[in-house]
């Protein structure tokens, strides 16, 4: 029998890094306990309301103020999950240190499934761009070398996690 998987970030700023990688893989943020949150409703940060009516940012702070958590312990931790239900779900937790190496286990993220040559990194790059705007940063591009490697670029989220676009 499989097991289904969580794969967990630390992080300094739990809510800004679950943010980056929800708008990265098209992840939502699941409302909290007993709250239900539209399909659908999960904006962007820099178009979220201060409503939980459709924004499970905001409902998860209205929820964590009813339990008696702290706003200062508000942000220690955050979590998205494929809206599909294939894919891990992404848990991120505050810690004080910071990333003190490389990865030794680091996400690729897909983003040209079937495609080779020049097709296939304009896909990567296109995706690379949109990555850049979204807070990533561009470390190296591979190219094609076959027949071990199709191509592939680098990169790192806004708190300098490795991942690469494959």
């Amino acid at each position: 029998m499989s097991r289904h998987i969580q794969i967990t970030f630390d992080a300094h700023d739990p809510r800004a890094l679950s943010s980056f990688w929800r708008d990265a893989l098209g992840y939502v943020h699941p409302g909290p306990p007993g709250v239900d949150v539209p399909e659908g409703a999960d904006p962007s940060p820099s178009s979220r309301l201060r409503s939980s009516g459709g924004d499970p940012i905001a409902a998860w702070d209205d929820f964590l103020e009813r339990i008696g958590v702290p706003k200062e312990q508000r942000n220690t931790r955050s979590a998205i999950e494929d809206p599909d239900g294939h894919g891990p779900r992404l848990f991120f937790q505050e810690v004080p240190e910071d990333k003190a190496g490389k990865n030794r286990v680091h996400v690729d993220v897909r983003a040209a499934p079937g495609l080779e040559g020049a097709e296939r990194m304009a896909a990567l790059e296109a995706e690379c761009a949109r990555l850049v705007a979204l807070g990533a940063a561009r470390v190296k591009r591979h190219e094609p070398a076959p027949p071990l490697s199709a191509g592939f670029i680098v990169m790192t989220d806004p708190e300098g996690n490795e991942f690469c676009l494959d």
